[in-house]
């Protein structure tokens, strides 16, 4: 019998991707439960599905002051009922790949016997091994790599696309204009350009976008596709062959199922977060004292993202798309 291991990922969609080499190597030595957002359960059988999933929105992860740090706001109830149940399972181990002590609290609150992870604000005491950080630079990725190895792992940091499906033959870019944040948006207005500078050439392009995006893509008469759930995107993903858009979930799960992906990075690091594909290419955004930044921005708009221009962008993605889709056909289409 495998022994018990308990994997915490609490955050976005793309940082359950970055997660994912880590998850399929612990899931060859372990009996594995994953807790984390809800979403996982809709990428349990196309990433990992000998993997438990246990669907959990930690109000640590929220992306509101009001709801992150009002703890008479948490689900204190759904806590308790998480620590019985975690307890029963008697967890010969469990690992988070975040400096977080409030990770490192419920790692020990649920009685798992060894606990690893990377202690900060003196939280190794709530570890059983500590795990000493990469360097400042390092992709997030290499956070999971160092929690497998003092797992007795081997954690590919490159290689065969994990959540590649068979395609279709198709020359279809597609262009994601959303993100969870909006300081991780670059204005609707530039990717249109884009777009049609994409169309002059005789690429396909479709549109996929966030909700709140939509109306604005109609008004200019574009078919925008608006996916609301990780099922729909891997829809969207499965059709394709190029994906451009934001530093955001999507990109990230766009890498997993063997795109080569452009990303635009504002506030964050591509060193940090750049999508897990050997083909992956990004513009970085510009300077900024406080960079990088997570959630929030001190200023109005994001200027470090919407100072990319047009054509700095057209510079950088026109050669992408010749290298991966070769000359245009002469078929376009407002898909």
């Amino acid at each position: 019998m495998k022994p018990k291991l308990l994997i915490l990922e609490l955050w976005g969609l793309g940082d359950l991707v970055i997660a994912t080499p880590f998850i399929l190597a612990a899931a060859q030595k372990y009996a594995v439960t994953l807790l984390a957002k809800p979403f996982a359960l809709e990428m349990q059988t196309r990433l990992w599905p000998t993997v438990e999933i246990v669907p959990f929105a930690a109000p640590w992860t929220a992306f509101r002051f009001g709801s992150k740090y009002g703890l008479w706001r948490w689900p204190w109830w759904e806590l308790l009922r998480l620590r019985r149940e975690f307890a029963a399972k008697n967890f010969d181990c469990a690992v988070s790949g975040r400096w977080d002590p409030r990770d490192h609290f419920l790692l020990r609150a649920v009685g798992a016997r060894e606990r690893f992870g990377f202690p900060r604000w003196k939280s190794d005491c709530f570890l059983t091994h500590p795990l000493l950080r990469p360097p400042p630079t390092a992709h997030r990725s290499e956070y999971w790599r160092v929690a497998g190895a003092a797992l007795g792992l081997t954690v590919p940091t490159s290689g065969k696309p994990f959540g590649a499906s068979p395609r279709p033959a198709s020359s279809v870019i597609l262009i994601h204009t959303g993100a969870r944040l909006p300081l991780r948006v670059w204005p609707l207005h530039n990717f249109h350009v884009i777009l049609r500078r994409l169309r002059q050439k005789q690429y396909i392009v479709q549109i996929a976008c966030d909700e709140d995006q939509i109306a604005w893509w109609r008004d200019q008469g574009e078919v925008a596709t608006c996916p609301r759930t990780v099922t729909e995107l891997f829809c969207c993903l499965d059709q394709v062959s190029v994906f451009i858009g934001n530093d955001s979930g999507p990109g990230h799960l766009a890498a997993s199922c063997g795109l080569p992906t452009f990303t635009l990075f504002g506030p964050q690091l591509h060193e940090w977060f750049a999508p897990m594909h050997p083909a992956a290419e990004w513009i970085e955004g510009k300077a900024c004292p406080y960079k990088p930044c997570s959630d929030y921005c001190r200023y109005p708009t994001p200027y470090c993202l919407w100072k990319i221009t047009e054509d700095e962008a057209w510079a950088r993605i026109e050669p992408f798309v010749s290298l991966h889709l070769g000359e245009p056909g002469h078929n376009c289409s407002k898909s």
